[in-house]
Parts: structure tokens; C-alpha cells; sequence
């Protein structure tokens, strides 16, 4: 069994019906995606957005990617994973995005991934350790994972432990961007 699997089986996973406190319009205000994402993410990137929720990070990603690009939203519950194919398709961006269901496996993917992106759930995961060692497969040599956590609700403790696992299962952190009412780490994998 996976700690992703584990997870949905406990009550550390934010329920969906609770996204709107997160995915709103005054958000949008303080974190702009784009800019978060502004030289990370490039044209024609193959990313995957861990926990993509109603697709807060996705849509603005399969933007920025562009047609020659794609953007994997991945997550344990159905309701986001369709919350986000809605938003994809008023969009007009169904065809850059693809959905993965995270199953008691988790994702298995190998090596697709130029970038990797964990915004605020690490924390909702009771094995990072395992989840992360997942990422390490997904990602390419070279490519990039950006984890952030809220600080209001993970201490500074807690996110260098977060950050330590990152780094045993073979990234490198490279920059700690400013994300507000956020602890960030861009890592890099080795």
C-alpha cells in the first residue's frame, strides 16, 4: 500500500467540497499562478500537478506549455478531477491536459516529467517519504519539483522535514521562491 492510498482512507485529505476556500477569486489577487510559475514552467514542458484540485495551478500551467506541451492534474478524488476537466474544457485547453486518477498505487509514471508541482497537500500525505520517491521516478534528470506548503497551517519545522525527504529521494533545492502565506523549495533532481 502506497502513502497515497493510505490517505485517502484517513481524514488527513482536504475534502473537495472545501476547495472553494482555496480556488477563488481573491486568491488570484496575492498568488498568481503565472507569476509563480513565470521561468519554471516553459513552452512545451510535460508537468504534473500533484493534488491539482479544481486545476488553481493546471489551467494557467497548460497555458503556459502551450499546444506542444502537456499537463498531467492528478488526484485521489474524482470530484476535483472533474472540477478540473470543466475548467479545462471553458478553457480550451482539454486537449493539453491529461487526468490521472491516484489510485492505492499512487502515480506511476516514468521519467515523463520536466516539472513536478506539490501546492500545499504534502502535508495531507502521512508517508512524504514514499510520495516523494514517486516524484523522483516521474520527474527527468534535470527537471524540476516546486513544493509549498501554507504557513499557516505547516511550521517551519515541519516544512525542512518535508524538504529533507525531497532531498533523499535525489533532488537538490536550488532557490526558495516567495510565494505569500507560503514556505516554497525549487528543487532540482539530481
Amino acid at each position: 500500500m502506497s502513502a497515497l492510498g493510505d490517505c485517502i482512507r484517513s481524514t488527513c485529505v482536504c475534502p473537495w467540497w472545501l476547495i472553494r476556500l482555496f480556488d477563488n477569486p481573491l486568491r488570484r489577487l496575492i498568488q498568481k499562478p503565472e507569476i509563480i510559475l513565470q521561468g519554471i514552467v516553459h513552452s512545451g514542458d510535460h508537468c504534473l500537478d500533484v493534488g491539482c484540485g479544481f486545476g488553481y495551478f493546471t489551467i494557467p500551467m497548460a497555458r503556459i506549455v502551450g499546444p506542444s506541451g502537456t499537463v498531467t492534474a492528478a488526484d485521489l478524488q474524482p470530484e476535483m478531477l472533474a472540477g478540473v476537466k470543466r475548467r479545462a474544457e471553458k478553457s480550451g485547453l482539454l486537449t493539453q491536459i491529461r487526468f490521472h486518477s491516484v489510485d492505492p498505487l499512487g502515480f506511476q509514471f516514468d521519467g515523463m516529467y520536466d516539472f513536478a508541482l506539490v501546492f500545499w497537500m504534502a502535508h495531507e500525505v502521512p508517508d512524504r517519504e514514499a510520495m516523494f520517491e514517486q516524484l523522483r521516478r516521474s520527474v527527468k534528470t534535470g527537471g524540476l519539483l516546486l513544493i509549498a506548503e501554507p504557513k499557516g497551517h505547516v511550521n517551519k519545522e515541519s516544512f525542512l522535514r518535508t524538504v529533507g525527504c525531497v532531498e533523499k529521494a535525489g533532488f537538490r533545492k536550488i532557490d526558495e521562491p516567495r510565494i505569500w502565506f507560503s514556505r516554497a523549495a525549487l528543487m532540482k533532481k539530481l
